[in-house]
């Protein structure tokens, strides 16, 4: 619904959330069963259960337990009791739905709407199916003492909770525990306690927060009364074997997963959640609504010139890989095309043989080429990393993937209609990708209109061999196996078997698509494949959680940084390394 990045992880979701990750599970309180044991022990309730039992010798007792509320569906679950003597006249006398109603917690009219509405069907169904001795609704106004409930439990064979919305309603764990009996309640019912099988059913609401709980219940639709008929005719037929099934699974349930197990599991839950963060650094962003707390790693700083010139200096074979859009040029630019300041650090740069340089982009290859023209040394991947050119006079290379490209077929469609309903959003289509832009559209609409752009082609697609990305105001379709990560992957590993193994890595980039690439290095580094002295600078545009342990702020910051390279490139007195020859190598040139 957010559009955030989640995984599921151990039974719990995490959403990656400004760089904390927020924790989602379903953890469904318990009854304290030890308290409602002890309720069942005093004498009170032992009596109370007797003499429920002679009164209602003879018959099949169903129960309800519901506050008197318009979500709770008494009168919905009476119609269900009226529709299920009309169709099973056998059934006529024999068998009773007792219903608890504790008092309503307000005195508005649309309570009392509800209470005369459920009192009048019950009245019509009493007039119309009772007789002397029988009532076929019973209907006990609370407050009910909590020994007259367990008593009224301990008799029933089914409990009906038939809310229409409900949070998550503990009557059936009550009543599951009641059901399991106790010496003193055994004693009263003449219950014969060792060898007397317990048994149980009950019918719940599909709308009720302990419905998932309960995999022995029968599930019903509320506003189905034949639906909810067919239960309660099925519940007081069913064979006792198959009661005493389902209520084994509920107790074993219901008693291991009591409060106590929850706060446990609670409080397990919040220590791994928090454990992380105690090491992060918190930031507030933005104002009013809009405030956000994001939280960045103990390492995460700016990147100083200083230092990465040292390092720079130091090092004999560098990567430089940099992303165009948000990294070298600003986003909100109208005109794509590098100004003279960007062509002269970049060819500042490209000069130093020491250098291997690309621009890693999302971009086409005819736009980079064109854009880039100027840069003769400089290596391009285009379309994250589905064309890949080392330098102007060698040619593009198309990186190989399995699929082939029949999978525009479904999603062009799809992104046409988005694109008509949203106002000021394009289609960008590559070779090997598909791109939804609405830099252009109103923000919050078009926010929304890319989260459901995303969820639709993930359905449509869900068998292809793509994947479905949301980036910097784009959609993104595209072959699984293309990615700036598996760029990274593929130039270090190139540079490696040219004898030029990288003791230099500087990765600067801005969207999620570049999280790939600083997701890469990371694993280089991890893994040991880059030299132990490599200086390695994965630097993120602007101050947000990323992957990258450095940031600068903007592009101008950028643009300053490199500058500070080239002209430490321009300093350095040349020497060219020995590099074996290859077909499409990097071109090493003297200045």
């Amino acid at each position: 619904m957010l559009g955030l990045d989640y995984q599921s992880k151990r039974g719990y979701i995490g959403l990656d959330y400004y760089g904390r990750t927020v924790t989602i599970k379903i953890l469904p309180v318990g009854i304290h069963t030890g308290q409602l044991q002890n309720v069942m022990s005093l004498p009170d309730t032992g009596k109370k259960a007797k003499e429920l039992k002679e009164k209602y010798e003879g018959k099949i007792v169903m129960l309800g337990i519901d506050d008197m509320d318009m979500f709770k569906g008494i009168g919905l679950k009476f119609l269900a009791m009226g529709r299920l003597l009309d169709e099973n006249p056998v059934l006529r006398g024999k068998v009773v739905l007792v219903q608890i109603t504790n008092p309503p917690r307000s005195k508005g009219s649309d309570v009392q709407e509800v209470q005369k509405e459920v009192n009048r069907i019950a009245s019509e169904i009493n007039k119309k199916y009772g007789k002397p001795g029988y009532k076929p609704i019973v209907c006990i106004n609370g407050p009910v003492s909590t020994q007259d409930k367990i008593a009224h439990y301990a008799i029933s064979e089914c409990v009906v909770v038939n809310a229409v919305r409900d949070g998550m309603n503990l009557v059936p764990y009550e009543y599951t525990v009641s059901r399991q009996g106790s010496n003193n309640l055994d004693k009263a019912l003449q219950l014969d306690c060792p060898t007397t099988s317990r048994k149980s059913v009950i019918i719940v609401s599909e709308f009720v927060g302990c419905s998932p709980s309960l995999s022995g219940a029968i599930r019903v639709n509320p506003w189905n009364i034949d639906s909810v008929s067919e239960a309660m005719g099925l519940a007081v037929t069913m064979p006792d074997p198959e009661k005493e099934l389902r209520h084994e699974k509920h107790y074993k349930y219901v008693s291991s997963h009591d409060v106590a197990y929850w706060a446990r599991s609670f409080d397990q839950d919040l220590q791994r959640a928090c454990a992380e963060h105690y090491h992060k650094r918190c930031w507030g962003i933005g104002f009013g609504l809009g405030f956000r707390v994001a939280a960045l790693g103990p390492n995460f700083r700016k990147l100083s010139v200083e230092h990465i010139v040292s390092a720079y200096n130091r090092t004999n074979s560098r990567l430089i890989l940099l992303d165009y859009d948000g990294t070298m040029m600003p986003e909100d630019k109208v005109n794509k095309a590098p100004g003279e300041e960007v062509i002269s650090v970049l060819n500042g740069l490209c000069s130093d043989p020491k250098n291997v340089v690309f621009i890693v982009s999302g971009r086409g290859k005819d736009s980079l080429s064109q854009w880039l023209s100027p840069c003769p040394r400089l290596g391009l991947s285009a379309e994250h990393g589905y064309f890949t050119r080392w330098s102007k006079d060698s040619e593009w290379e198309s990186r190989p993937i399995a699929a082939d490209m029949d999978w525009k077929r479904v999603a062009l469609p799809v992104m046409e209609h988005y694109t008509e309903a949203t106002d000021g959003s394009s289609i960008e289509q590559k070779e090997s990708a598909l791109v939804w832009h609405h830099q252009e559209a109103d923000p919050d609409f078009g926010a929304w209109q890319a989260k459901e752009l995303l969820d639709h082609l993930e359905s449509v697609l869900a068998n292809e061999p793509v994947v479905v990305k949301r980036g910097q105001h784009i959609v993104e379709v595209k072959p699984q196996d293309i990615s700036k990560g598996i760029v990274v992957e593929s130039l270090m590993a190139s540079m490696k078997s040219r004898g030029m193994s990288p003791d230099f890595v500087l990765c600067i980039g801005d969207d999620r698509s570049d999280e790939d690439m600083f997701e890469s290095i990371a694993s280089h580094v991890s893994n040991h494949f880059l030299l132990d002295k490599a200086e390695v600078f994965a630097c993120t545009v602007g101050q947000k959680p990323s992957m990258a342990k450095y940031y600068l702020d903007d592009t101008v910051e950028v643009i300053k940084m490199l500058q500070g390279l080239s002209a430490a490139t321009a300093a350095a007195p040349r020497q060219l390394p020995k590099l074996p020859s290859h077909g499409t190598s990097v071109e090493v040139v003297t200045s």
